[in-house]
Order: structure tokens, then sequence, then C-alpha cells
């Protein structure tokens, strides 16, 4: 029998600059209330790629609630022309929501409820998770700006069930304002003090708090990040700038690429369209409409089908636009170090890819 030799990163460009233990006790809190579950969740999602197993429904659920955003980050490609020219500003109708959710609850683990924009500006943002949540879906997540999460805010969410915020934080002090303008650092750091305090008090385990940014935001200072953010956070991690605004033309892929999103989940853009993946920043390659096909349609059907086929084969990813421009089959290597208190951490940046936010 051929050795199987395709190259499938898991959970690709994600790296922490947190301690071990932290690192254990995040998960341990995420899991708390389904561990058998959670456990199950995690090892079919490593496992079914390497299988090239389609399970009945995806693991995961990508729900767009907003694909707009009230900020004008330099690196994001939600600025530039050529997304505004193909993705309108919207809501996900919330009747579209219920829909989804009342098939996947009880077939799918978890639901991630952000993509292109910024979640919390939809009205219904705290009932979306309400409703999900006494469906019986297992993990939400969501990743925001945080702008909006003021301790009233984080409150309401809280007890409507949501278990997971990430939140982009790309450095400090002038970096942060320099990026994620018109919000503050300072502001944004009291936020994450007030929730901090408040979950202490209450002696809350979810939800959890995963802070991130860019790599080139936090480069200069890592320590300083890390020591101002791991005490109002459960998880502090990083990312190498990606390509998001399309400016490299030089990219050095990996061999035998195959992609396992193909395997774990199914995106639904906030006009109800099906996205092949989350990478699919622009919607180029389109899988299904949620408004007139079943989520277990779209999952099993001729087009997502066929991209698991060209993926199957060497290199086959090359054939498809959207798979041709992602960060997953992009060579990284491990050329940069820095250190975190007196932790060396090793950072694998993308081949011929400049770590200069906006380039």
């Amino acid at each position: 029998m051929e050795q199987d030799t395709r190259y499938i990163p898991i959970n690709k460009g994600h790296f922490e600059l947190d301690t071990e233990s932290r690192k254990k006790a995040f998960s341990k809190k995420l899991s708390y209330g389904w561990e058998k579950d959670y456990k199950e969740y995690r090892r079919l999602w490593e496992d079914l790629p390497v299988q090239n197993h389609v399970r009945d429904y995806p693991l995961l659920v990508d729900l767009e609630l907003s694909s707009m955003c009230n900020l004008k980050c330099p690196m994001c490609y939600t600025n530039t022309e050529l997304f505004k020219s193909k993705v309108k500003k919207q809501l996900m109708d919330l009747d579209l929501f219920k829909k989804i959710i009342d098939e996947i609850a009880g077939n799918v683990y978890a639901i991630r409820l952000s993509l292109r924009g910024e979640p919390t500006l939809h009205p219904n943002f705290v009932e979306t998770i309400s409703y999900a949540k006494k469906k019986g879906i297992k993990e939400i997540s969501t990743l925001t700006h945080g702008g909006n999460l003021n301790l009233n805010f984080f409150k309401e969410i809280t007890d409507s069930g949501i278990d997971w915020i990430s939140i982009s934080v790309d450095g400090t002090d002038e970096h942060y304002n320099a990026i994620r303008r018109p919000l503050k650092f300072q502001d944004t750091l009291q936020r994450l003090k007030d929730i901090q305090t408040w979950k202490d008090e209450q002696n809350f385990k979810k939800p959890v708090i995963k802070v991130q940014g860019v790599w080139p935001a936090i480069r200069h200072d890592p320590t300083k990040y890390y020591n101002l953010l791991s005490p109002v956070s459960d998880l502090v991690s990083f990312n190498p700038l990606i390509d998001y605004l399309r400016n490299d033309d030089e990219i050095v892929y990996v061999e035998n690429f195959s992609c396992p999103q193909l395997y774990q989940r199914i995106v639904v853009g906030s006009d109800g369209r099906v996205l092949l993946c989350s990478n699919d920043e622009d919607g180029d390659e389109i899988i299904g409409n949620a408004y007139e096909e079943t989520i277990h349609e779209i999952w099993h059907g001729s087009k997502m089908n066929r991209i698991r086929d060209i993926h199957c084969q060497k290199d086959g990813f090359k054939s498809i636009k959207v798979c041709k421009q992602c960060y997953y089959p992009r060579k990284a290597i491990p050329d940069e170090k820095a250190f975190v208190n007196d932790r060396l951490i090793y950072i694998e940046n993308y081949v011929n890819r400049k770590q200069k936010v906006g380039a």
C-alpha cells in the first residue's frame, strides 16, 4: 500500500505566546460540561481529514452574522475595493439563522458566529447565542474586535451561553491605536480588566477569553504584550500576517497539500451563500445557498465533493483560485526567535511574505 504523503495542516497559522499550563487550562475550561463529547470533537477534528472521511454533518458551522465592520484596519481585506465590489455589507437574517440551527442541532458540535465582519453589530447577537444554546449546540464561539464588549454586554452574552470569545488585540499602546482605529488600547484593556474581575467574582470558567494579535504588531515587545494581556485572558496567541491584501506574487507552496477544512467545517455567509471555506473571503467558490438547500445537502453536494476530489490529487489545489491564494498550502519556516519573559518562542513566517501591517 502506497504511503500517504499528503501535507494536511490541521490548525495552521495559530500560535500561542502562552505557557503550557495555561494552554492546558484553556482546553479544560472550554470542555467544561461536555468533557467526553469535547474529547471526541477534537479527535475527529484531527482524524477526519487524514482519513478523507466525510461525516454525516460537519463538525463546525461558521455563521457570518455580519459582513460589515466599523473599523478600518490597514491589513484587512474588507477595506479593499475588490472586496467591496464582491461582498455586500449586510446582516444575516434571523429566520435563516434559526432555520440552520434547527437543522444542525444535535448533528454539529460547534458554531462560530463570525467570519469577515464584526458580529456584535448584529442587533440579535444575544438572541442567536441563546437560541443555539437552547437547541443543544455544544460550543458557541465568536471573533470580535472587542469594541462593543463592555461589561453589561458581556454579562448578557454570558447569560445566553456563549463559550468562547476571541478578541483581536493587535499590539499595545500606539501600535494598537494605529491599527485598530478608532479603538484605543487603554479602553480595550480596561474592558478586559472589568470582564476578568467579574468572572473571578462569579467564579466563571466560561466564556473563555482568547486574545490574539498579528505578529508584526507585537514583535517589538512580545513580553510587554503578554504581561499586559495574560492577567485578563485565558490564552494569549498570535499569527504571522497573512496576504489578505493579495499583494504577493512569489508564493512558495508545500508539496502535496490537501485541505483539512473540507472534512471539518462549512461556512455560511450573511447573504446565505455557502463559501468553500473560512478563507474564501471574496466568495469566489460558492458551493450552495442555505436559503434554498439544507446544510446536509450542501455538505454532501456535487460541488463540495468535486473540491474534495481535486484536493486528493497531487497539488490539485493549484487549479482552484481560492486554494492557490490561501495561506494553508503556503510554505512557512521558523526563521525568527523571540523571548516572552524567559521563554523562547519560535516564529514561523510565510516564505516571501512581508511581516508589515498594510503590506
